[in-house]
């Protein structure tokens, strides 16, 4: 089975619908990179879907979103798959597409597979570019390895990525997208409650900052006296007739 990119869109309405009476879900942007051919289109159908399909379309960095319950709260989701990442010349090989959907993001996963080990030495150089990119906000950042049910054919050892996540600082995630999908949902669940965590700690801030009352124009009150002016004449001219 092959997935097109007619469905590059993947949404689940939360319960209740569009009513207008039903807040808006907070949003939650996370982008996914990695080398080519490391499962990265995979892992995030398999987010989305559960469904796993093993033949795709060339990728073109689709844009998915679904709803997802985090902690009791309903949350708007936004995965960006994007295309294979390489090394040239010991840097990334990285245009500006890319650079984009890394700002853009809030949450970042880093996927390589034990079946390639280049995919593996990707993994410091995509970390410091994220770090890069965002500067001053500590984006969450997840590490999975993809492939783990491809034993026979392994070049990367779980523990070199654990290691490396651990040095990092960051959340490590052994998968296997055809085989198991707990680990794929409790990677993307994790991005999910952080992005959330850091969004709730800087929501009453903004909230104080949009309750100061707006100065009014001193044109829009001129505008309304003169106008009270003209009706008050108004009145009197009827009145006097």
């Amino acid at each position: 089975m092959r997935l097109t990119q007619s469905m590059c869109t993947i949404a689940e309405c939360a319960p209740g619908g569009d009513s207008p009476a039903t807040a808006r879900p907070r949003l939650v942007k996370i982008a996914v990179v990695g080398g080519s051919g490391v499962g990265k289109t995979a892992l995030v159908v398999r987010f989305l879907t559960r469904r796993f399909i093993g033949d795709y379309e060339r990728n073109a960095g689709n844009l998915y979103s679904r709803h997802i319950q985090v902690d009791g709260e309903m949350l708007a989701i936004q995965v960006q798959d994007t295309p294979g990442v390489q090394i040239h010349e010991h840097s990334l090989d990285c245009n500006e597409q890319l650079n984009r959907c890394i700002r853009w993001a809030d949450a970042l996963v880093i996927v390589f597979s034990i079946t390639d080990y280049k995919s593996f030495e990707l993994l410091s150089h995509l970390y410091h570019h994220v770090r890069q990119l965002h500067p001053v906000n500590m984006v969450p950042v997840v590490i999975v390895a993809n492939k783990a049910d491809l034993l026979h054919i392994k070049e990367v050892e779980p523990q070199q990525g654990l290691q490396l996540a651990n040095m990092l600082g960051c959340t490590f995630y052994e998968v296997s997208v055809s085989e198991n999908y707990n680990n794929v949902f409790n990677a993307f669940h994790l991005l999910c409650k952080e992005v959330n965590k850091q969004q709730i700690t800087s929501t009453p801030e903004r909230r104080r900052t949009s309750l100061i009352p707006r100065p009014k124009s001193p044109n829009m009150q001129d505008l309304k006296r003169r106008f009270k002016q003209a009706l008050s004449a108004k009145v009197r001219t009827v009145t006097s007739v």
